[in-house]
């Protein structure tokens, strides 16, 4: 007997051109079976599903193996409009002893199928293991690489450092002068520092706990519900850590995307939704 459909509705459909968009990483992860998706959605229609509750997810599969332009046209068509993605870059990138010599793994990536994502298309985030130390040279020359535009459409990227040797205004200088975000990451591994580069805020909060029915208590919502608005109207909190004390750029409104990672990873989508709630 054939199982009766499961009605999806658009959550978001009078906010989708919100500019702070709130999301996870993924949509397959079989414990939000339990608490996030509906009792008898099929796995298949699972980003369908989440892509209408969430204004953004961040792709991880990418940092293992790029997909096919075929499968990034059917991920970019099982979602609504205003929906966007972020893709994390392959991680061979990352672990090359010399970036410099990255262009054409870089080209592989970035032109191998990722237009087909078309106004869906969020930030590309190159996360750097801890192991990556800091050398202006090579770094200089891979950001050299990064294009910015693909298709028409401008690209933005998001660098995620893991090596204290980053946290020195010599990085900072590089990456503004290239034009591209530092990854804020709250962590308790990694260095964490919210330094303004780009035009937009990437965040990847790291601290959901199994004990909180929304991942986070209510006063740590609401302090990053202000947060993300402080960004987006283009302020800088003044209580996270930074390298330079003195901001560097000039205010101007940016879009601001913000992940729910890891931590408790079954209570992340009652967290971005419970941040979402907050801003919309």
């Amino acid at each position: 007997m054939k199982k009766p459909d499961v009605p999806i509705t658009d959550e978001l459909a009078g906010t989708r051109g919100a500019r702070i968009k709130v999301g996870i990483g993924g949509w397959n992860f079989p414990p939000w079976r339990d608490n996030f998706y509906p009792q008898g959605l099929p796995q298949r229609r699972e980003l369908e599903y989440a892509s209408r509750h969430l204004a953004t997810l961040e792709i991880n599969s990418t940092f293992y193996r790029a997909q096919t332009p075929k499968v990034y046209a059917r991920w970019r068509d099982e979602t609504p409009p205003g929906f966007v993605f972020s893709l994390k870059a392959p991680r061979q990138v990352a672990e090359l002893r010399k970036l410099a010599g990255a262009g054409a793994l870089v080209r592989g990536f970035l032109f191998g199928g990722l237009a087909e994502f078309g106004d869906r298309l969020g930030p590309i985030a190159w996360q750097f293991p801890p192991s990556r130390t800091f050398d202006r040279d090579d770094f200089a020359a891979f950001l050299d690489l990064l294009p910015h535009e693909l298709a028409g459409r401008p690209l933005r990227h998001a660098l995620e450092v893991r090596n204290q040797t980053f946290l020195c205004d010599e990085f900072l200088q590089l990456a503004r002068a290239r034009g591209v975000a530092c990854v804020y990451t709250d962590s308790r591994e990694y260095p964490n520092f919210a330094d303004l580069t780009g035009n937009f805020v990437y965040a990847r909060l790291m601290r959901s706990r199994e004990s909180e029915p929304d991942g986070y208590p209510a006063n740590e919502l609401e302090a990053w519900a202000g947060r993300a608005r402080q960004w987006h109207t283009g302020g800088e909190p003044d209580d996270l850590p930074k390298v330079s004390p003195e901001s560097r750029t000039a205010p101007a409104p940016r879009d601001v995307f913000v992940y729910f990672i890891s931590a408790a990873k079954a209570r992340n989508p009652a967290a971005a939704k419970a941040l979402q709630g907050r801003l919309t």
